[in-house]
């Protein structure tokens, strides 16, 4: 990062430009929140030219165009590569106004033009039908965070830090956002930001002191006290505080170049010097008035510096002509004639600190990460498929053959370095472990003799905060990378609310034609529910497929290869996908090989089909009965559950359907992987029974398929919410997912089974009891269990 001698003291006329691109700034804010005509205020301010209905939030604005004016101000004299990163939730007028001052909002979109006409457009479309949101939105040049939800913004701006090292990230924290569990959580990324490889973050906490209603708790800390805290999270913090204007400005300007300075000698230090040591990064503490600017009083009560200023501060001002005269004199207030000309274009002394072309902050590559974005290498699948003889017999961990291919991907991604998995302390645990021949885990802090794998310079990253890593990925992601997320099944619950934002900005993007595609995010969910009976209950949901099924079709994607190889073709999939948020579940236990690479490829890019070699179809008429399943035991479920009908039922006709890609139940009009209901009968028959075996809750595939022809035929099993510290095979009988349940269900379903098999029926439930008394003396399964094969 270029190197500069911190400013002491602006000069009068660069003090006077950065408060007059900060008034207007301010102007363009409360402009968007008022106004639909008059943007001028050319004539005096009437009831119609005030919007029906007042939406937008206006207290954190005056912060927010603060900080934007002075990056702009840094970024112009040194040459930086800079975005930001907008945490507090509804700053969209302010980040807005100034991409719309800086040029860049009216080359994005023409018509919203830098002059009278634009800026009426601009604060229309504010907020307003068929307008723009009131966050920092997909629609907002310059953004790669959705200011909806809070909590996200800082492990965001690591993200973009990553592997990015000519690249500053500054990262405004509201101190609303700053009391959730993902932004507090999120300080520690720190110790994982390397000097050498990554770019920099300067978090700036903004504290105006409330949130919507009530006091924020970092505002009234003692400021000994704050200052106390952010130094134990390991960060130099400068301070700037006020509310007359001019001074701020000057203090500001003050802190940002300290920073900047610090930052670039700790770069300077590790990248031409060889330091080591972690850096004690700098970070601004910012503190003004809610609502800085705007109406000191209301209606006798104070408003400016108050919970007041949060939204609309004047909510009359259609039917109160008090209000309207308020509002006039609280926009003139600002000086228009001195911040725009005429014909409404920014003045000179406006646009003084602006920095040119993909400088400006809404107009950095970075934030549109597709424009970077290069294709992923990933090598032949054939160097890691296992040889599979005979299905049934061999048996493989799943995730620990991905790892090597994985290992090849972070290998041939090391000059390049634009590819990191993350995951909370669970890579080893997830049998993934082959990664770190390749690199390292990140690491910044201190180690000890006994650490293994920690490397500063590494890009595997492990924290036990799965918002954290979501965040750094997501951040990545949208910079221009690629990487996959690895977790438990059942703690990957933790972020739901984070993909939901994050599939929404997806969902969002595909109809922003200059928004360009980004790498999937990809997640790999193993340790899951039907392995993991050591840990028991608490680690037994797998209710996240459901969760995002719920979403947008067009962006979200669930696989459950059954696997080794399906597992690696699907691998090979995800990988190379845009703008998708795929889901893999996988087990990272020994399990049966079924399919040659082969046959795994055209078994996945088909996503659902029969498996002929397991059923007893003779071609010439429709089965008997189907069993379906998806997911990896539910398959050797229905395998054994296969063997034993053909055992004892020979005249049955059965047909084995396996399913990877979930989305192929649905309907093709719900869902682009949807079957069209021709080819969805033609495998699961209109009419015939079809007993399914599911990894997760049984009532999703219910919900998939409840428009089908056979829907009626259709009989589900899967987790029903029993589980314990209990043996694998105790897991599926728990859940009546086990072979024996399933050939009952069978024999209960096919019309005349019910007399005819009643004795293997006896057998099958004999069988369970018997299991049940088994566990409970010797502790293991049933020999006929721990030892089955496919014998077809």
């Amino acid at each position: 990062m270029p190197h500069a001698p911190a400013t002491t003291r602006l000069s009068r006329d660069e003090l006077l430009a950065l408060d007059a691109h900060w008034r207007a700034a301010n102007y363009l804010a409360v402009g968007q929140i008022y106004l639909m005509a008059n943007p001028l205020l050319t004539e005096a301010l009437r009831p119609e030219h005030v919007k029906p209905r007042l939406l937008g939030h206006w207290g954190t604005s005056p912060g927010l165009n603060l900080v934007h004016t002075h990056l702009n101000r840094v970024i112009k004299a040194r040459g930086l590569d800079a975005i930001c990163v907008w945490g507090p939730g509804h700053g969209g007028p302010a980040v807005l106004a100034n991409s719309w001052l800086e040029g860049s909002y009216s080359e994005t979109y023409p018509d919203v033009s830098r002059d009278a006409e634009g800026m009426g457009l601009l604060f229309r479309q504010f907020s307003f039908p068929g307008g723009v949101p009131s966050h920092v939105a997909p629609e907002t040049p310059g953004s790669i965070h959705e200011g909806g939800e809070l909590g996200y913004s800082l492990s965001h701006a690591y993200g973009a830090a990553l592997d990015n090292p000519g690249l500053l990230v500054a990262c405004v924290i509201g101190d609303g956002e700053a009391e959730t569990g993902p932004l507090a959580a999120s300080w520690h990324s720190n110790k994982f930001l390397d000097p050498v490889h990554d770019g920099a973050v300067l978090p700036i906490l903004h504290l105006n002191g409330y949130k919507i209603a009530n006091p924020t708790v970092l505002s009234r800390l003692p400021g000994e006290e704050l200052d106390e805290l952010l130094r134990g999270y390991g960060h130099d913090p400068i301070h700037v505080s006020g509310d007359d204007p001019l001074t701020v400005h000057q203090d500001m300007a003050a802190a940002m170049d300290t920073a900047l300075d610090r930052i670039a000698a700790f770069q300077e230090a590790a990248r031409e010097q060889g330091a080591t040591g972690r850096p004690r990064w700098p970070m601004i503490v910012l503190r003004t008035p809610k609502g800085w600017t705007g109406p000191a009083e209301v209606d006798g009560l104070p408003v400016e510096g108050t919970w007041r200023a949060h939204q609309v501060p004047l909510s009359e001002v259609r039917t109160n002509p008090a209000h309207l005269r308020q509002l006039e004199e609280w926009l003139r207030s600002y000086r228009i004639g001195e911040l725009f000309d005429e014909a409404g274009r920014p003045r000179p002394q406006v646009l003084a600190c602006v920095p040119d072309g993909d400088r400006r902050l809404g107009a950095n590559p970075h934030t549109n990460g597709g424009v970077l974005l290069r294709d992923l290498p990933i090598p032949d699948l054939d160097r890691f498929a296992v040889p599979v003889d005979k299905p049934g017999v061999t048996l493989h961990e799943p995730t620990r053959v991905l790892g090597d291919l994985l290992e090849r991907v972070m290998a041939d991604t090391a000059d390049r370095r634009d590819f990191r998995i993350v995951g909370p302390d669970e890579t080893a645990s997830n049998r993934l472990q082959a990664v770190f021949r390749a690199s390292g885990k990140a690491w910044q802090a201190g180690t000890l003799e006994v650490d293994e794998d920690l490397d500063p310079h590494g890009r595997v990253m492990e924290i036990l905060s799965e918002h954290t890593c979501q965040g750094w990925l997501e951040g990545y992601l949208l910079t221009g990378r690629h990487g996959m997320f690895s977790c438990y099944e059942a703690f990957v619950h933790i972020v739901d609310s984070m993909v939901n934002q994050h599939i929404k900005w997806l969902r969002t993007t595909r109809a922003i034609p200059w928004r360009r595609p980004i790498a999937s995010l990809n997640y790999l969910l193993t340790s899951h529910v039907w392995r993991q009976d050591h840990n028991g209950f608490s680690h037994q949901d797998p209710g996240f497929i459901d969760h995002v099924l719920n979403k947008a079709p067009e962006v979200v994607r669930v696989y459950l290869p059954p696997d080794t190889n399906t597992l690696l073709s699907v691998a090979e999939h995800v990988l190379k996908s845009k703008d998708y948020v795929n889901v893999v579940v996988a087990g990272k236990q020994p399990c049966f090989d079924w399919l040659d690479m082969d046959s795994a490829r055209a078994h996945c890019a088909r996503g659902a089909g029969i498996w002929e070699w397991a059923g007893t179809e003779d071609g010439r008429t429709e089965p008997d009965v189907v069993l379906g399943c998806a997911g990896d035991v539910p398959t050797q479920e229905v395998l054994a559950a296969a063997q034993l009908l053909r055992r004892h039922l020979p005249r049955l006709t059965v047909r084995v359907v396996n399913v990877v890609d979930l989305a192929r139940l649905l309907p093709k009009e719900e869902h682009p992987h949807g079957m069209s209901d021709a080819d969805y009968d033609a495998l699961f028959t209109p009419d015939q029974p079809v007993v399914f075996a599911y990894h997760g809750y049984p009532w999703l595939i219910h919900r998939l398929a409840y428009r089908r022809t056979g829907h009626r035929d259709l009989h589900v099993r899967g987790y029903k919410e029993n589980g314990t510290t209990t043996t694998p095979f105790d897991m599926v009988v728990r859940n009546d997912l086990d072979r024996y349940r399933l050939v009952m269900d069978v024999i209960d379903r096919v019309p005349g089974l019910a007399v005819a098999a009643a004795p293997v029926r006896q057998l099958m439930e004999d069988t369970r009891l018997r299991h049940h008394a088994w566990i409970r003396e010797h502790g293991t399964d049933l020999p006929e269990v721990a030892d089955w094969t496919w014998e077809g």
